[in-house]
């Protein structure tokens, strides 16, 4: 076992952004049995939940970064993607693609990321983006908890970035893939995961302290 002394991390470190993952139309019109990636009971609710924090970021004049998955419909870019068990999805042109602007209250303002990758970091201007703004913290929601969530976690820790997944507002492909991504981001920071309730609370406490 091993014993060392932690320093201990504010739920938010310096300037926070909210960085919303994969919350594409999808999720909202595409009622499939069958889809082309497995998503956990009640994943719509938890991608509908995450509403609550862009609003409260939107309040607390927080940056708001929309990540979206999205892939050439010639599927050059997939790249070894399909060689697991999701299927084609995500392609230019397909209206599902598009991201859930409305659904999650997007503003003039806000950014969008295009990845062709599970990491919002690979191949993206993201890293230039959150430099450019200054952000220390990072915060996670939508999905999937164990691959863009988890990627995109491990990219931000690997970069110094405080990261913080909010767990009620992330969707895995499984509950348990989902448990385990979630014990997998807490071991790198301790403290990375927290609740929707927590989390909007500490955004609107950053927001009356400045």
């Amino acid at each position: 076992m091993t014993s060392k002394t932690k320093q201990a991390r504010d739920l938010i470190e310096g300037k926070p952004a909210l960085i919303v993952i994969d919350i594409q139309k999808s999720t909202f019109i595409d009622d499939s049995e069958v889809r082309s990636i497995d998503n956990m009971p009640g994943y719509k609710e938890r991608m509908i939940a995450a509403r609550g924090l862009v609003d409260a970021a939107h309040d607390g004049d927080v940056p708001v970064i929309f990540i979206q998955e999205i892939h050439r419909s010639d599927l050059i870019d997939f790249g070894r993607e399909l060689d697991g068990d999701e299927d084609v999805h995500c392609l230019e042109g397909d209206p599902r693609t598009d991201v859930a602007q409305e659904e999650m209250g997007f503003r003039k303002g806000d950014y969008i990321v295009p990845k062709r990758r599970y990491s919002a970091f690979f191949g993206t201007d993201l890293e230039i983006l959150l430099r450019g703004l200054k952000v220390d913290t990072l915060i996670l929601c939508g999905g999937l908890t164990d691959v863009c969530v988890h990627y995109t976690f491990v990219d931000g820790h690997q970069s110094d970035y405080f990261c913080r997944v909010v767990e009620d507002c992330v969707g895995g492909s499984s509950v348990p893939a989902h448990e385990a991504a979630l014990k997998a981001m807490e071991y790198l920071q301790t403290g990375a995961v927290q609740s929707r309730s927590t989390v909007i609370a500490a955004l609107s406490e950053h927001a009356t302290s400045r």
